[in-house]
């Protein structure tokens, strides 16, 4: 009995490697693995994307309440700068409302500002990434956001 214990023993350690299935069963369970969390990975970097989008338009939000507060009416959608642009009322010297606009986080689009003629309203429009959000338009405006991945707005009126 010893004898076959030891020799299986030395078998055992004489084994230098992985079988080829064993080797096949490992990179599968690794790849299945893998592919659940680049999934993942890929949402999250999209809700972080339209988090970002989300704030952007807040803080352009809170520059155009500073600015309708002092001239009395929101500006003009054709003066309204593009995003890295200062955002000013144009007097000298000028009063800066918003250093930069922010551009959107994949430089897919800007964001869209409307304005009424009356001077009373706009609008804020964002393209989100995920069709999930439960912040989006309840109906998505297919004349700023069409196509692809980035096909819901997400707008911000004029409290």
């Amino acid at each position: 009995m010893r004898k076959h214990l030891s020799s299986f023993i030395f078998h055992l350690s004489s084994r230098k490697g992985f079988t080829l299935i064993e080797l096949l069963v490992a990179i599968s369970i690794i790849g299945v693995l893998s592919s659940f969390l680049l999934a993942n990975f890929v949402g999250v970097r999209q809700r972080a994307r339209d988090g970002v989008r989300k704030s952007d338009l807040r803080q352009i939000q809170s520059a155009l309440e500073l600015y309708r507060s002092d001239k009395g009416a929101y500006p003009l959608t054709a003066s309204f700068p593009s995003c890295s642009s200062q955002f000013t009322d144009g007097a000298t010297p000028p009063v800066i409302y918003m250093q930069k606009i922010p551009c959107d986080p994949t430089n897919a689009g800007q964001y869209i500002y409307t304005y009424s003629l009356s001077g009373s309203t706009y609008n804020l429009y964002a393209c989100l990434e995920n069709v999930n959000d439960s912040q989006k338009d309840s109906s998505n405006n297919s004349t700023y956001c069409t196509g692809g991945t980035t096909n819901w707005s997400y707008t911000l009126q004029n409290p």
